[in-house]
């Protein structure tokens, strides 16, 4: 598996005659590579063609990161983002109908500059809508010379806080409830290792980077295997190995 890694790894190829969809076709082309990632992309350069390639080239991997940061358009036009709330879910709107499996995470800020509970509401709003299958959640904090830290209309730490704590435990409720739908299914996990919560476990990631807990023999770090998922948690989910028996499914979610 490779990760290819980027600020805004998508708007690759701006200024060179392969496009970013191309260079993932060209990664893919490389024998032993069996998954392909990449993050973080923008979703102002999410083109066609790489919403695409998701149904086309195997070997890339069905999640996609694709931080929106604030549900509002207010608030979205003040960071510069470059894209509205709608242009944003139309793009999301399509990769749920073509890949109902696809794994989607987000990154969001609460408390931007000038932020009103309005604001925050669409925010919750697009996330209830959205259910992604987590996301990275912070409070906004001043850099000094950037743009953001010359806005007016600064909310309180306090605000913040709950803001924060309200949007993560929505999102905490998305995501078990989310996992819960995979207790009984197989998937294919690549192996990484012993698992750092019991080192007599192996770990791995599914194709859409649920982490999965398993006993097995050390022999399959670095291999895919098959897992039947038995139990579901926040932030991960246990299996075991199948019996001959076990349909498998690459299905995501």
């Amino acid at each position: 598996e490779v990760t290819l890694l980027g600020q805004n790894v998508n708007s690759y190829g701006r200024s060179t005659e392969v496009g970013f969809p191309e260079l993932l076709r060209r990664v893919a082309a490389v024998d032993g590579i069996e998954r392909i990632r990449f993050v973080t992309s923008h979703p102002r350069d999410l083109s066609a063609e790489l919403i695409a390639l998701f149904g086309e080239e195997g070997k890339l991997a069905r999640h996609l990161h694709l931080p929106v940061q604030s549900g509002s358009d207010r608030v979205l036009e003040a960071m510069g983002r470059g894209y509205t709330r709608r242009e944003y879910m139309e793009k999301v709107d399509t990769l749920k109908a073509l890949y109902p499996d696809m794994a989607l995470t987000t990154d969001i800020i609460v408390g931007f500059p000038g932020e009103t509970e309005e604001d925050f509401e669409l925010t919750m709003e697009l996330i209830e809508g959205v259910r992604y299958d987590n996301i990275f959640s912070f409070k906004y904090s001043e850099r000094p010379g950037t743009r953001a830290a010359r806005l007016g209309g600064r909310v309180s730490d306090g605000v913040k806080s709950r803001r924060l704590g309200t949007l993560q435990d929505a999102q905490r409720e998305i995501t078990m409830a989310r996992n819960l739908r995979l207790v009984g299914a197989t998937r294919e996990v690549l192996v990484e290792g012993p698992s750092k919560q019991d080192p007599g476990e192996l770990t791995g990631r599914t194709t859409c980077n649920r982490i999965v807990n398993f006993p097995g023999p050390r022999s399959l770090a670095g291999t895919t295997a098959d897992v039947v998922i038995t139990d579901a948690f926040p932030n991960s989910l246990r299996g075991r190995l199948p019996g001959a028996d076990t349909e498998r499914s690459l299905i995501c979610s």
